[in-house]
């Protein structure tokens, strides 16, 4: 059972439909990215998946439960950030508003959670100040904080790294995969591609309010590019390889992930000729680039 799970996903607001036929699923320890221009449609998904919205067509299931009919039975595993950070008291301190909030999530002892959240978010030394002294990239990082305080299982998160300076970039993505690697299951909208594509599992493609594409990123399993004779008839060859997979037509190049010595040995008893086999690196930036252009 996929963690979060959107299904025929759509919003409409009057007769405009701003958000059609979505569709995706986040496992648990996946991080699973959602990117597009402004207006693409992110915020609106980050607005249904939390329960903030509702749906004009389809459902939201966390955990099993629908989103919009189970409640805070649903929504009691779910941490996150939407828009902007939480609506903290100005007037209390860092600490004191993440004790309230550990008191209405029914956090049991919290002191020691709230001091290891505030450590990894690297706010120790102003955790007594009064948040309304904080400035934006200090109350961005106390919203991720107050987000992944009651441990959720599932976390999601509306452009956690507006605000923040490079190194609050960095701390907030290696946060992220830390919690994918304990199992978290983590929804991100991001325009930081080239930084999220080093840990996310898969990245949604939105334009115009539509999933046009979804990509699955594997750093541990390399891929290659080949420069053959015959590409389309390659292509079709390597498709039938056991082991070899992802294989695709690029302009006159052939993609495929995978053993090479495979692909090269396959298509020599074909007799198509390998001009050229190199390792390709895989650019998110320039394919969302290209792929939303292209819709």
């Amino acid at each position: 059972m996929p963690a979060l799970l959107a299904k025929n996903l759509g919003k409409r607001y009057g007769r405009r439909w701003v958000l059609t036929r979505v569709d995706f699923a986040v496992e648990p320890g996946e991080v699973y990215a959602l990117a597009g221009p402004n207006g693409s449609g992110k915020t609106t998904i980050i607005r249904l998946v939390t329960g903030l919205a509702f749906p004009s067509a389809g459902e939201v299931r966390l955990l099993g439960e629908n989103v919009h009919e189970a409640g805070w039975r649903a929504r009691r595993h779910l941490g996150a950030v939407v828009e902007a950070p939480a609506a903290f008291y100005p007037h209390l301190t860092g600490r004191q508003n993440l004790e309230r909030m550990a008191w209405m999530s029914g956090l049991k002892d919290p002191t020691a959670r709230i001091r290891e959240v505030l450590h990894r978010l690297e706010l120790l030394a102003v955790a007594d100040q009064r948040v309304g002294s904080y400035s934006l990239g200090q109350r961005q990082r106390l919203g991720i904080a107050a987000a992944i305080l009651a441990r959720p299982r599932v976390l999601v998160l509306d452009e956690p790294t507006s605000g923040l300076d490079p190194d609050g970039i960095q701390k907030v993505h290696e946060l992220l995969a830390e919690e994918a690697g304990r199992g978290v299951a983590v929804l991100v909208s991001t325009h930081h591609l080239r930084e999220i594509s080093a840990y996310a599992n898969r990245v949604g493609i939105l334009s115009g309010g539509r999933l046009v594409d979804e990509v699955e990123l594997r750093p541990d399993r390399p891929r290659y590019r080949l420069l053959v004779a015959d590409p389309e008839r390659a292509a079709a060859l390597l498709k039938t390889v056991p082991g070899l997979t992802g294989v695709k037509l690029r302009g006159e190049e052939v993609l495929f992930e995978g053993e090479p010595e495979q692909a090269v040995f396959a298509l020599a008893q074909a007799g198509i000729a390998v001009r050229e086999l190199t390792r390709d690196h895989f650019d998110l930036y320039a394919y969302y680039r290209e792929r939303v252009s292209g819709v």
